[in-house]
């Protein structure tokens, strides 16, 4: 009983901080620019695994592995934190965060989609129609509720955000094979994550802010979007005896999202981006139900 409760307590610790990210991001985005943020957020998570691996005394773990693992360990960190974040971060800098939070959300959508041609996987009609479902949610945020009209607010960051879907989603994929410890290979996609970035600012921005203070926004999103929200959700799903009530949780995070947005940031919250969210997250709740189901 006491795990199933401490199972709770670190599932509803994660969602709390993931709740917080599309608010942290937009602005950390008023003082950064998308590339400085992916770059000081990546090493200030590079830090916060190290240390987990440190008190965990799992380091020599890092000189167990084989050169094929690093070099897997490149292409993973690549995906993600690097090119995953790359994309997320601009869409964010183009949208509302409103907007590309809930679109970002679609990424359990784009993973089933893509276990398709790369897993040979089938799906049945339910599947289809909770993706359907999914995907009216989609074009009801994107259009700001003129699905006749069908005009996008801004194509570009549209774009990106689903785009972002779709890298997690295959990070995901090609990381569900990896049964090596989950934070040491965290830690090496991370650090390598933060080579890609640095190369990043160095061609195409600069390393100079205007103040310290402005760090703040990178070092959030390091800590709770990168690092410790995933390391405890993780231990979470190993405490509880029902993995699935836990998970369910997740569901929580973009709704309570949009209050954070609203307090911190001060959007004003459309209803078309509340029934879009409840569509998309519909759909993820009707996927999960019927999976494969015909």
């Amino acid at each position: 009983m006491k795990k199933e409760r401490n199972a709770y307590i670190y599932a509803i610790a994660a969602v709390l901080m993931w709740a917080t990210v599309a608010s942290a991001f937009k602005i950390a985005l008023r003082y950064l620019d998308f590339l400085q943020l992916l770059l000081y957020s990546s090493v200030v998570s590079s830090a916060v695994l190290f240390t987990i691996l440190l008190v965990q005394r799992k380091l020599k773990l890092l000189t167990e592995y084989s050169g094929q693992d690093y070099l897997h360990s490149l292409l993973l960190g690549f995906i993600n934190p690097f090119l995953y974040y790359l994309v997320l971060l601009k869409a964010y800098s183009l949208l509302p965060a409103q907007e590309a939070q809930p679109l970002n959300y679609t990424w359990p959508i784009m993973l089933v989609l893509l276990s398709i041609p790369l897993l040979k996987q089938r799906i049945g009609f339910r599947s289809i129609t909770a993706i359907i479902v999914s995907f009216i949610g989609v074009l009801t945020i994107s259009t700001r509720g003129d699905l006749v009209g069908f005009r996008f607010t801004n194509v570009k960051g549209v774009v990106l955000a689903l785009s972002s879907s779709i890298i997690w989603a295959l990070f995901w994929i090609y990381n569900v094979r990896d049964r090596r410890d989950v934070v040491a290979k965290l830690f090496l996609s991370f650090t390598f994550g933060s080579i890609f970035a640095a190369a990043s600012v160095f061609l195409f921005s600069t390393m100079a802010i205007r103040h310290t203070a402005h760090l703040l926004g990178a070092v959030y999103v390091g800590l709770f979007e990168m690092g410790i929200a995933f390391v405890i959700w993780l231990k979470a799903l190993e405490l509880s005896r029902t993995t699935a009530h836990v998970s369910n949780l997740v569901y929580v995070a973009p709704f309570l999202s949009l209050l954070i947005v609203r307090c911190a940031v001060g959007e004003r919250i459309l209803y078309s981006t509340v029934i879009g969210l409840a569509l998309i997250v519909a759909g993820l709740v009707m996927q999960r139900k019927f999976g494969n189901a015909a």
